[in-house]
């Protein structure tokens, strides 16, 4: 690892644990985004950004959780497959226009697909999950920690 930014900024790393914590206790309730999908958006969002250690982390973690095999490994081509429900494609849709930022990327049309299968905490709840995972794959990235060294809890 070229920086342990857990010991040198332990704020830092506070802070994005706390969006983590938010999204995965305190985000309650019947509109509560199920842990899921919410890898299924992190291990694609990580594709993208070509980190390693969260597709480590994020894959282990899926399969943990009973994702199958067949959906991990079809995850980067999910457009072209029947795996996927509405809503997942809806939270894929999302996450790649937000991973990206490509100009016009968030269209009306695209959030008009999105919002129908989440209302607005969901939605609001998504986005979050989408930037956070979009922030820790820069850490990932930046500071190389050891692929492979993940185990879930």
């Amino acid at each position: 690892m070229r920086v342990d930014y857990f010991t040198a900024a332990p704020g830092a790393a506070h802070a994005m644990i706390g969006l983590e914590g938010y999204l995965n206790k305190e985000a309650t309730g019947d509109d509560k985004l199920p842990k899921r999908l919410l890898e299924l958006v992190k291990i694609r969002a990580s594709q993208l950004n070509q980190c390693a250690y969260c597709l480590d982390m994020h894959t282990k973690d899926a399969r943990a959780l009973g994702e199958t095999e067949q959906r991990i490994y079809a995850l980067s081509a999910w457009h072209e497959t029947p795996f996927f429900d509405p809503r997942e494609r809806a939270a894929l849709s999302w996450t790649e226009a937000l991973t990206r930022l490509a100009p016009g990327s968030v269209t009306e049309t695209l959030f008009e697909q999105v919002h129908a299968q989440f209302n607005d905490r969901e939605l609001s709840d998504l986005t979050l999950a989408i930037c956070a995972i979009n922030a820790w794959n820069r850490f990932g990235v930046a500071f190389e920690p050891e692929v492979g060294s993940y185990s879930p809890a």
